[in-house]
């Protein structure tokens, strides 16, 4: 199965940046087995996605809000985004639980907006340090997978990408080990598994302080299907080495 690689800008580039990487990025990547995503910040997308067209990236958006239309300030519909050329959009970032108060319940609601406009979730899960030192890190990957899963079809699950993001490694510059990763994903299959049944298979990547050092590492293990990437991928070079190892695994 091919990889994925997803790049995630956060609020790290002005649109004039965002555009200078898409462009570097686009012509170091002529074709790809890999599925690359990108996903700028939201006022980046359109330019972002013009400097992308016709090469081999896909474009992401970095949330959603759940309802369609209404009084939301400041919030951005999952058809909205589909409009602007996203089919893929990031829900339940470990940032946006920890800093703007997300619940396992929101982020359900967002899984579910985003499978309704077409667009694939990238769903993230994860243990803080405290969950990681309690011992608690399996029954909080359950826990969240079995919420933000709730209410979906087998064949909508199906569909879901999940990104295992230990919160406490986020831009700590030091990664989990591999193996350690993989028991973590076997975990999440298995409460994926729990909900939709042995016959539903999702990708499940890796997330958290990953760059062309260790990147391989994760990339090259069987239960490793891609790794969503974040500070890694604001550099053209150090992302498009990601790339290339990707492409020898996939």
């Amino acid at each position: 199965m091919r990889k994925i690689l997803i790049g995630n800008w956060k609020m790290q580039l002005s649109v004039r940046e965002s555009v200078a990487l898409a462009r570097a990025l686009r012509a170091g990547v002529k074709k790809a087995k890999t599925t690359i995503v990108l996903c700028p910040s939201f006022p980046a997308i359109p330019a972002v996605r013009d400097a992308l067209r016709g090469g081999a990236f896909a474009l992401g958006a970095q949330d959603l809000f759940w309802e369609t239309k209404g009084q939301y300030t400041g919030e951005v519909s999952g058809a909205a985004l589909r409009e602007l050329g996203c089919s893929f959009v990031i829900v339940g970032h470990s940032e946006r639980r920890a800093h703007l108060g997300e619940t396992d319940e929101m982020v359900n609601k967002k899984v579910s907006a985003a499978l309704a406009a077409r667009l694939t979730p990238i769903l993230c899960v994860g243990e803080t340090r405290e969950e990681r030192e309690r011992g608690t890190r399996d029954a909080a990957l359950r826990r969240q997978v079995h919420v933000a899963l709730r209410g979906l079809t087998p064949a909508q699950i199906g569909k879901v990408i999940v990104a295992y993001e230990p919160v406490w490694v986020i831009g700590s510059g030091k990664a989990v080990p591999p193996k350690d990763a993989v028991r973590a994903h076997g975990k999440i299959r298995n409460a994926v598994e729990e909900v939709a049944g042995a016959a539903v298979k999702v990708r499940v990547i890796y997330g958290g302080s990953v760059d062309s050092n260790n990147g391989a590492g994760f990339l090259r293990e069987a239960a490793v299907d891609g790794c969503l990437v974040g500070g890694a991928s604001l550099r053209a070079a150090e992302f498009l080495k990601l790339v290339q190892v990707a492409e020898t695994v996939a």
